[in-house]
């Protein structure tokens, strides 16, 4: 029996098995019910840069949340003629809740969105502080979910997963949602579930101010691209919990070409290899479909054919499940299924090896940790 055949066969099993326990984590996450605790006053950190599509919307969301106890949004840009300034104004001054815009303040760092947090946690009112991406579609509750875990004192950090949704009718940002639900998602509610998960991730992260202060603030993470990732670890070293709770905010996905979706995606494999090396090789075991179609060609016969039968249908349950809990479901976008699947791994395999990254229309190099350093030489990489 062909050698190769067996050990790209025996991938594929183990990224069969691995699809089948994701799919049961997702249901496990998402079934249970949300945390109770007292509303907490709390300051929502919006650091903007772009007018992204459905900005407007997103900012509306942040200063409507349904929440019993007082809060208060800031907003920030680092260059005040950004776009993003006006679109945030004009929410602003629909909105009864108080809120803030920061605009132009010093560049602390590399990374400039943990600039912009540092301003506005500086002026913070509240003891709680809630950083969250500009494009992040929140539920009325959101606010209220991700609050409440921090009245326990044992807890350091409430943090979120979220759901991929396309801007557009692209297939780009189509593609680019797809990955974060069927890719992302069940690998992180996995992660989650088996106690493996380190860090914590960006589209929501709450913590009180005290907290922060004890990890020596945002500034802290100032030079890394992975700040997300740092916070979880800083505030797991207090020996304090990071909270995942059972809410799905919407991420939404903005691809206009293919190489910008290339240029996101493989930022994201990159930084994860960086800040958790061994973490993106395991990863390995997240792409049976790929595996089993190298099996098949190797060694074409019953078993192989079979065998990506299965694979097939492992995937499909687990994309179907994740389909269900974005609240996306339709059973034609399965035939994206195989491309999704051949790109993920495109991406993962192309990450192993060192490059540079683009973000915001800068384009650096990662050092150990994630750190960032600005590349002045140009780059072939899309800008993201």
């Amino acid at each position: 029996m062909n050698l190769a055949a067996i050990i790209l066969g025996l991938l594929a099993v183990a990224g069969l098995a691995q699809a089948l326990a994701a799919r049961r984590a997702l249901g496990r996450m998402f079934g249970r019910v949300p945390p109770s605790g007292p509303a907490l006053p709390a300051s929502v950190l919006k650091p903007l840069h772009g007018n992204e599509p459905g900005l407007e919307l997103h900012l509306s969301q942040a200063l409507a949340q349904q929440h019993a106890a007082p809060y208060e949004v800031l907003f920030a840009v680092a260059n005040p003629a950004d776009p993003a300034r006006a679109v945030a104004e004009a929410a602003m001054a629909r909105s009864p809740t108080p809120s803030r815009m920061l605009a132009g303040g010093e560049v602390l760092g590399a990374n400039r969105k943990v600039s912009q947090q540092v301003h506005m946690a500086r002026v913070a009112q509240y003891p709680v502080l809630v950083a969250a991406d500009s494009d992040m579609a929140c539920p009325p509750h959101w606010l209220t979910t991700v609050t409440a875990p921090l009245a326990d004192p044992e807890v350091g950090l409430v943090t979120c997963l979220y759901a991929g949704l396309p801007a557009d009718d692209g297939p780009w940002s189509e593609l680019a949602a797809l990955s974060i639900n069927w890719h992302f998602l069940p690998n992180a509610a996995l992660g989650e579930s088996l106690g493996a998960a380190d860090g914590a991730y960006g589209a929501t992260l709450a913590l009180r101010a005290d907290t922060l202060a004890r990890i020596g603030g945002y500034e802290r993470l100032l030079p890394l691209l992975a700040d997300d990732h740092a916070l979880g670890e800083a505030v797991r070293e207090l020996g304090l919990k990071v909270v995942v709770p059972p809410i799905l905010p919407g991420h939404v996905m903005h691809e206009p070409s293919f190489q910008a979706l290339w240029a996101h995606e493989l930022r994201w494999a990159r930084t994860t290899r960086l800040v958790h090396p061994w973490g993106h090789v395991g990863l390995v075991f997240t792409h049976p479909l790929p595996f089993a179609l190298m099996a098949l060609a190797a060694a074409p016969g019953a078993w192989t054919l079979a065998l990506l039968g299965a694979v097939l249908l492992a995937r499909g349950a687990l994309a179907r499940r994740a389909d269900v809990l974005t609240g996306r479901p339709c059973w034609r976008r399965m035939l994206w299924l195989p491309i999704r699947d051949l790109l993920s791994f495109a991406v993962w395999a192309t990450a192993l090896h060192k490059g540079r990254v683009t973000w915001q229309g800068r384009r650096f190099t990662l050092g150990a940790g994630g750190r960032m350093a600005e590349a002045p030489e140009p780059t072939r990489e899309a800008v993201s």
